[in-house]
Order: structure tokens, then C-alpha cells, then sequence
């Protein structure tokens, strides 16, 4: 599921600043980028379940590794984990109101601390 509209979405940040925003919301970057990309997982399990808000960006100034880059952030995902095969996002999965709404909830924090960084 991809959310539209939520106005981080073409945003841009230092990646420093940005590590630390989405540390603060539960957002967990650890290995997953690479010298000009970023991605940012949220974990919910819900009874036997498991779903991940995705934030993803890439570099648009420096590089990842050396921990001077500027972020632009893209549209955020949610999937829904399946083992051994990995995260699905299309549009046949069913994912629970209650967890959109928190996501919806989170990304406007998302919003409102980029709106801070770059003020």
C-alpha cells in the first residue's frame, strides 16, 4: 500500500537531522542502505502478523556512508511480511483500519518533525 499525499514526499533533510527524527518515532534505518539510498522500517505485529511502514530516500547531496548527505524522502509503503518469500505491498493485501490510522498518525509526526528540521 503506498500513501499518497502525506506531505514528506519530496521532502529533503540532512540525513544526520533525519536519523535521528525517525529514531525518536520508532523507525529503525540499521543495514539497510547503501551509499546512495536510505530506507527507514517501522515494525507492527498484530496477533500472528507482521507489517512494516516503509520510508525510503535517496541522496541528492554526499553519500550515505560518510554520513553527509541531504535526503529526498519518496512515497511511504506499507506491506505486510510473508516467510520465507519477504514484505508484499500490493494492492490485494488487506491491512487492518486501526494500523493505517496509526501509520497515517506516525507519518504526520514524520511530517511535523521535517517541518521543524527545516525551518
Amino acid at each position: 500500500m503506498r500513501f499518497e499525499n502525506t506531505g514528506i514526499e519530496n521532502q529533503t533533510a540532512p540525513l544526520t537531522r533525519l536519523d535521528d527524527l525517525m529514531e525518536s518515532l520508532g523507525f529503525v534505518r540499521a543495514g539497510q542502505w547503501d551509499y546512495e539510498r536510505v530506507t527507514y522500517d517501522r515494525k507492527f505485529e498484530i496477533k500472528n502478523d507482521v507489517f512494516y511502514l516503509r520510508v525510503q530516500g535517496y541522496a541528492i547531496e554526499g553519500d550515505v556512508g560518510g554520513r553527509h548527505a541531504v535526503i529526498k524522502l519518496m512515497k511511504p509503503l506499507l506491506g505486510k511480511y510473508y516467510y520465507p518469500h519477504g514484505v508484499e505491498y500490493g494492492e490485494g493485501e488487506n491491512f487492518p483500519s486501526s494500523l493505517v490510522n496509526q501509520c497515517e498518525a506516525l507519518l504526520a509526526k514524520v511530517k511535523e518533525g521535517l517541518a521543524t528540521i527545516n525551518a
